[in-house]
C-alpha cells in the first residue's frame, strides 16, 4: 500500500470516530492480545466500533481477537481499546496496525499499553504469570519502517519500552498485590510454534519470553512519539520445555485464566499513570 494512502485511510478513520465519539480525546491507548478481551468489558460508557467500519484497520482472522475499538473511561481516565490486532503472520504486512496506531496520535494519546500472550523460557515463569517487557530481539527479520520514505523510518529505540512507565507498572503490581516478572520479549513471526532448537537459541540470545506480536506496534508507536509499555502474559512453556508442545487453544484456555488478574494489572495501571498527565 502506498503512504498517501494510509494518511488518507488515517483521516477517513477519525471522521468516523468524530462522529460516534464527538470531542471525546483519549490519553492511554490499549491493544488487547489474545485471550485479554475481558478487559473491554471494563470500560465505562464505552463507545464500540468495528475494525470493518475503520479504513486501513485490521480485520483479525484470530478466534481470539474481536476486532473492536472501544473509546470510554477505564479508571477514570479517557482510552481507546484495541480489542484484538493485526499480525504479520496473517498476511505478511509488517504494517498491519499501522492505521490504528496513526489514529490513536492523531486523537491525541500520549502513551500505548501493548499487551500479547507469549510463552516462557523459564519454568520458573509459568502459565498465568504477567511480565513487563523491558526490551525486545526482533527475530523475523523484517520491520514495519522498511519502505516508510523520508527520516521517520530511522527509529531511536533506545528505552523503546519506557523507563518512567516501566516504574508506573512495577508500582502499580505492588499496588494490585501482583506478582510481575520482567524479560525480554523475542518475536517470531509465526504463525507456526518455535521449535525446541529456537527455544535454545532464544534463551541463548537473551530472550526471556517469544511471542507472535507486538514488536512492530512499538516500532511504530515510537516512530508516532508515543511511550510505550508492554506486558505479555504467559500462557504456556515454550516449545521444548515439556512433554507437550505449545497450541493456541492452551494459548487461550490460560489467557481466561488468568484474565482478572491481568485486568486489574492494567486497570491499576492506567490509573497510576493517568494521575501524572
Amino acid at each position: 500500500m502506498a503512504f498517501a494512502d494510509e494518511q488518507n485511510q488515517i483521516s477517513a478513520c477519525l471522521n468516523v470516530i468524530n462522529a460516534r465519539a464527538p470531542g471525546f480525546l483519549p490519553k492511554i491507548g490499549i491493544v488487547l492480545g489474545s485471550g485479554l478481551g475481558d478487559l473491554a468489558r471494563e470500560v465505562v460508557s464505552p463507545v464500540r466500533i468495528a475494525f470493518s467500519e475503520l479504513p486501513g484497520f485490521p480485520i483479525p482472522s484470530a478466534s481470539s481477537h474481536a476486532g473492536e475499538l472501544i473509546l470510554g473511561w477505564l479508571a477514570e481516565v479517557p482510552v481507546a481499546v484495541f480489542a484484538g490486532r493485526g499480525h504479520y503472520y496473517e498476511h505478511g504486512n509488517a504494517r498491519e496496525m499501522a492505521v490504528p496506531i496513526a489514529t490513536l496520535k492523531a486523537l491525541g494519546a500520549q502513551a500505548i499499553i501493548l499487551t500479547n500472550a507469549a510463552g516462557s523460557l523459564h519454568a520458573s515463569v509459568g502459565p498465568g504469570t504477567p511480565m513487563l517487557i523491558t526490551d525486545h530481539i526482533a527475530f523475523t527479520g523484517v520491520n514495519p519502517m522498511i519502505g516508510v520514505p523520508g527520516d521517520k523510518r530511522f527509529v531511536n529505540l533506545v528505552d523503546a519500552y519506557d523507563p518512567g512507565l516501566q516504574a508506573l507498572a512495577r508500582y502499580a503490581a505492588i499496588q494490585a498485590d501482583i506478582h510481575l516478572a520482567e524479560g525480554v520479549y523475542m518475536w517470531f513471526s509465526g504463525p507456526s510454534f518455535e521449535t525446541p532448537a529456537e527455544i535454545r537459541f532464544a534463551r541463548l540470545a537473551g530472550a526471556d519470553a517469544v511471542g507472535m506480536s507486538t514488536v512492530p506496534e512499538v516500532i511504530m508507536a515510537r516512530a508516532e512519539g508515543m511511550k510505550v509499555a508492554a506486558f505479555s502474559l504467559i500462557t504456556n512453556l515454550a516449545a521444548g520445555m515439556t512433554k507437550q508442545g505449545p497450541s493456541h487453544a492452551e494459548t487461550k484456555e490460560e489467557g481466561a485464566k488468568a484474565a482478572a488478574t491481568m485486568c486489574a494489572l492494567i486497570s491499576t495501571f492506567v490509573a497510576v499513570l493517568g494521575a501524572t498527565m
